[in-house]
């Protein structure tokens, strides 16, 4: 018995990018470790110590016991003080321990998905993101991984993958978020539509339509009158959409046409991670 082939194309991608990783970080020096990344508060070493500490719960290791500083600001709820374990207890490690840690933590890694005999929809349980199946955990995982690795591109000025197999999975996830953010974080108006007009290496064409009830659908077809169009590149889109663009760099990189309180509420309210 070999993997489910549902899941396959998940750890394909997977495996490409965290490799990235491993190969972006592998030639830094020390106080490259220290440059500050797009993710708010966290640095190259805090990123690549968010993917080891994530990828060691998937593997059942037990949690760090470590109580975090007060002073950081980026913490604010318990989600972030969750996440932020795994990074602080290795803020101290040197260059090295931590390419030694991540190539490790990557065969171990690795090995457990080659020989996955669970069924995609074996249900997992994480203290954060709640229960899901064994393929959407896997499929969050590529997400993570691949925001991350263009994190660390951008950081560095290394960039690349952006046309990804990840980076698809991480475009369809993003846009399953989109009905929510515009009919009801963004409050569009029932009987109204959105349009995405997104281009480049990933080009696509979506719309977003709100029904009499206020609730949102997305499809791929273009509406005749759409109260607002967002125009911009699919760089631009997915780093809206993680939270790593400025709001004043927003107006620059996004054309906006048609209703433009609708479309302030849309951006403000675009980013689906935490």
């Amino acid at each position: 018995m070999s993997v489910h082939s549902s899941m396959q194309p998940y750890i394909d991608a997977w495996t490409q990018s965290i490799e990235a990783i491993s190969e972006l970080v592998t030639p830094l020096v020390e106080g490259e470790w220290n440059r500050r990344t797009p993710c708010p508060g966290w640095s190259v070493r805090d990123i690549v110590s968010h993917v080891i500490g994530s990828e060691c719960e998937a593997l059942g290791d037990p949690r760090p016991i470590h109580t975090l500083p007060r002073d950081l600001y980026h913490v604010t709820d318990e989600r972030s003080r969750y996440t932020e374990v795994q990074v602080d207890v290795r803020r101290h490690h040197t260059g090295p321990e931590m390419t030694s840690e991540l190539e490790y933590t990557i065969i171990r890694r690795s090995r457990q998905l080659r020989n996955e005999r669970r069924a995609p929809d074996h249900v997992v349980s994480h203290p954060v993101l709640g229960r899901m199946t064994l393929e959407q955990s896997l499929r969050m995982r590529t997400f993570d991984v691949w925001v991350h690795e263009q994190d660390l591109r951008q950081s560095l000025d290394k960039p690349g993958n952006i046309d990804s197999p990840a980076a698809h999975i991480a475009r369809d996830v993003m846009l399953e978020r989109l009905p929510k953010v515009v009919a009801k974080d963004a409050g569009a108006p029932p009987k109204s539509a959105v349009v995405f007009d997104v281009s480049g290496p990933l080009e696509f064409l979506r719309t977003v339509r709100v029904d009499e009830e206020g609730r949102g659908t997305l499809t791929s077809s273009p509406s005749l009158g759409p109260l607002v169009t967002l125009t911009t590149d699919w760089e631009s889109y997915s780093r809206l959409a993680c939270g790593r663009l400025r709001p004043r760099r927003v107006a620059e990189l996004v054309k906006v046409e048609g209703d433009a309180e609708l479309a302030e509420r849309i951006l403000a309210n675009f980013s689906i991670t935490p």
